[in-house]
């Protein structure tokens, strides 16, 4: 099982890779915003519980997001590759409380990686984007450099806990998509677990 948290400021190009990493890897893309739509729009008890808070003006809590990550999981096992996260986790809590998640599937992160963008390039892009996404955050100048400013802050711990753990990686997120991409697929298949082109062979000669 592949597990890789995928971070990068607003406008990184996070979107495209994702899907580009989707359809080499098999994965399965677990944005919290989309896990929180179709659980409210399903009506599921976590729905509902989540509907209710963001209906009251609260946060979701971390355990109802771990939750709804859970079910994603059961469902998606048994014909995954594994799974890209986005989005989350944004806190060292939420690290700790996924790792505890995944070793309960027998599993774990592989590699965090993030796509790094200068400020002003971020603002160009997003600018330019809003004129056809129709998002009025991706139209005003202010609140775009408020998003990179708490992706900044948020990320941060998140990338120190990853980075403890050997696992954190960060690319230059300026450049050809195919580029970055084969950046990108270079650091995940070296966190793959390397299989013996002779497994009888190999096995022989550690009994020797």
């Amino acid at each position: 099982m592949l597990n890789i948290v995928l971070f990068g400021p607003p406008g990184a190009g996070k979107g495209t890779q994702s899907q580009k990493l989707i359809a080499q890897y098999n994965l399965v893309h677990l944005s919290t915003g989309d896990l929180l739509r179709a659980q409210i729009a399903q009506g599921t008890e976590l729905g509902l519980t989540a509907k209710k808070l963001m209906d009251e003006g609260l946060l979701v809590p971390d355990e109802v997001v771990i939750g709804m990550i859970d079910h994603a999981l059961q469902a998606n096992k048994q014909t995954a590759g594994g799974f890209i996260f986005d989005g989350f986790p944004r806190t060292v809590p939420q690290a700790e409380r996924l790792d505890q998640l995944l070793a309960q599937h027998d599993s774990g992160i592989n590699c965090m990686i993030a796509l790094e963008v200068a400020e002003e390039e971020l603002v160009t892009r997003l600018l330019e984007r809003g004129k056809t996404s129709g998002r009025p955050d991706d139209q005003d100048e202010s609140k775009i450099r408020r998003r990179v400013t708490v992706y900044n802050t948020e990320t941060a711990q998140v990338a120190g806990y990853y980075a403890a753990q050997k696992k954190f990686h960060s690319l230059n997120g300026i450049g050809p998509i195919d580029t970055i991409f084969t950046q990108i697929c270079g650091i995940i298949d070296q966190q793959k677990p390397a299989v013996p082109e002779n497994p009888a062979a190999a096995t022989s000669e550690v009994k020797a």
